[in-house]
């Protein structure tokens, strides 16, 4: 996982005239980097704030986030990068908001929330890198700067920001789920958590009816066979590296509610 400074981070708000903060609409609060937004406000850079992943949550959903957001005075799009639902709606907020031409673009947001997606969608097949990024030594040969309309080009860079907190999206986006040294103990919590707002999120996923954390991994350790040789026990770690990997896919309904 290649992380990004702070210091490189504002390097890079610096240079773009607007940024795309890309979050994860099944729960935009908890993948929302408000400390990005405030860096942004006092560089005067202007922020368009995009809910990514909009073909994993009721059509509802995908409005009601737009319109909660908006009420605050934020430019909001909700797409699905993957699917490429919403592009041209993204496309035409960046036209509205740019000031001139040329104009700099760059994505900012946390790991597993689609930025490389988004960077994809808006690049498109025909583009191609035009220059590196000028900046500090070492950064210089990571970050490209793309052309992705007349006059209008992007900052594609690997870097990473990472959660802030100790929330389960936090604990889940911090890390790689391979590096986890006990998975068990996030997985419990991701799961009371996917409970609490879609009770029934694992008989849909797995066919598992259980509301017992602990009782739901064993099934799925049980289901697909793995158990340790020399105790014969569930392998719940391997079951709970499982989730959290089907939680980050989309393979696990769950969706929190946007406010009235």
């Amino acid at each position: 996982m290649e992380l990004i400074s702070y210091r490189k981070l504002r390097a890079i708000i610096a240079r773009s005239d607007i940024v795309l903060e890309v979050v994860d609409i099944r729960n935009p609060i908890e993948t929302r980097p408000t400390y990005i937004e405030n860096m942004v406000s006092s560089m005067g850079r202007d922020l368009i704030l995009v809910l990514n992943k909009c073909d994993l949550v009721p059509v509802w959903v995908s409005k009601g986030w737009a319109r909660y957001f908006r009420s605050q005075g934020i430019k909001t799009v909700f797409v699905s990068a993957t699917r490429g639902y919403g592009s041209k709606l993204l496309r035409r907020a960046i036209l509205e908001m740019i000031p001139s031409r040329p104009a700099v673009l760059s994505v900012v947001g946390y790991p597993k929330v689609g930025k490389s997606s988004i960077i994809n969608m808006l690049k498109g097949k025909e583009s191609a890198p035009t220059s590196p990024i000028p900046g500090s030594t070492g950064y210089t040969k990571r970050a490209q700067l793309y052309k992705v309309a007349n006059g209008i080009y992007l900052i594609d860079t690997p870097g990473l920001v990472l959660p802030r907190g100790d929330s389960v999206e936090a604990l889940i986006r911090r890390q790689p789920v391979e590096s986890f040294k006990d998975p068990v103990p996030v997985a419990v919590k991701l799961i009371s958590y996917i409970l609490k707002h879609v009770p029934t999120a694992f008989v849909e996923a797995y066919g598992i009816r259980e509301k017992d954390p602990a009782a739901i991994l064993e099934k799925i350790a049980l289901r697909r066979g793995w158990i340790y040789k020399s105790t014969k026990e569930p392998n719940i770690e391997e079951a709970a590296r499982a989730v959290i990997r089907d939680y980050h896919k989309g393979k696990i309904p769950f969706y929190v509610t946007p406010p009235e």
